[in-house]
């Protein structure tokens, strides 16, 4: 199948800013999907070359026409510097789209068109620079955001200035809130939305990941952030109360030779049997409730909550919630 016209000049780009050396024509011929397609003769590549090189600097683009320092033929490349863009200054509303877009970038159906090209170039032999070198990609070891549904919910919100209804889950409870949101901002890796918690009415900050069934309600308009409010420095401070309380103690049983992830940091470590099958008791200390039970659940069948029952009853939540899923019991 023949590669678009945009595929082919997005490789192009790519391409050229990628390389540090000016790269002849025939290496682009020959490297860049779109030039090197089954029946495209040389005569066929130069027009279109000469055609895409017009165009990208009719878009503005500082095509760099050189030979290399040590001689050789013509080249070209595009040096980053002279691509960056200036300083952008963005309104809310817009700087509300960017964030959606930033959120959802790696939904399935955008990673794998956004994807494409650079793995094209790295195919060819071109050493691309990974998209966190370039300031792009999932923060601080690729966490989830969450649903991206929700998260599309809650950036219209703050863009129009409406309160939110969601479904809000922790410790394996579920209660239905409301909250008028100020920012929705990523800490750590993880994302936050923030505001007034109509509830409880005060200032309260919500795990984007633990809220669902997020409805838009209000007028627009209706919800105003309080003047000079730093939602980044809420979301931080709320974080970091969370983090300095005193941690809860869970007495679990681990499958000899096995759950090593639950094992490091374990103390009080007691051989135990546990159906016939050989095991230990250990104790862990913890503050997030939700980063022990994702632990625990992926340890399968190899760690068993004993104390307390309030985590016990989180991991059998959510084994339920996998069994439902997958349309089936657990066995």
């Amino acid at each position: 199948m023949a590669t678009s016209k945009n595929e082919r000049l997005l490789n192009l780009v790519i391409c050229l800013m990628s390389t540090r050396n000016h790269v002849t024509a025939e290496y682009l011929r020959k490297n860049v999907a779109g030039y090197s397609d089954a029946g495209q003769s040389k005569d066929s590549f130069k027009r279109m070359f000469e055609r895409d090189k017009n165009e990208l600097r009719t878009m503005g683009i500082p095509l760099e026409t050189g030979t290399d320092p040590l001689g050789g033929e013509e080249g070209y490349r595009i040096t980053p510097e002279d691509y960056a863009l200036t300083d952008i200054s963005l309104d809310a509303k817009e700087a509300a789209a960017v964030a959606a877009a930033a959120a959802v970038w790696h939904d399935p159906d955008v990673a794998v068109e956004s994807q494409t090209a650079v793995l094209k170039l790295r195919a060819a032999g071109l050493a691309v620079q990974q998209p966190t070198e370039l300031g792009l990609g999932p923060t601080a070891g690729g966490r989830t955001v969450g649903d991206e549904r929700t998260v599309r919910a809650l950036i219209v919100a703050v863009g129009e200035g409406r309160a939110v209804a969601f479904t809000h889950t922790t410790d394996g409870r579920t209660a239905r809130r409301t909250l008028e949101p100020w920012g929705v901002v990523s800490h750590h890796g993880r994302w936050y939305a923030t505001g007034h918690d109509r509830d409880r009415g005060q200032t309260r900050t919500f795990r984007v990941s633990r809220m669902s069934e997020v409805d838009v309600i209000g007028d627009v308009g209706e919800v105003v952030a309080p003047p000079g409010v730093d939602v980044r420095a809420i979301v931080a401070d709320a974080v970091r109360r969370v983090r300095g309380s005193a941690p809860t103690r869970a007495r679990l049983w681990l499958a000899d030779g096995r759950a090593h992830a639950l094992r490091r940091g374990a103390s009080d470590v007691v051989d135990a049997d546990l159906g016939g099958d050989p095991g230990q008791q250990v104790t862990v200390e913890y503050r997030e409730r939700d980063t022990l039970v994702r632990s625990i659940l992926a340890a399968g069948h190899d760690a068993v909550v004993l104390d307390p029952p309030e985590l016990r009853a989180a991991v059998v939540a959510e084994l339920d919630a996998l069994a439902a899923s997958a349309g089936g019991g657990i066995s």
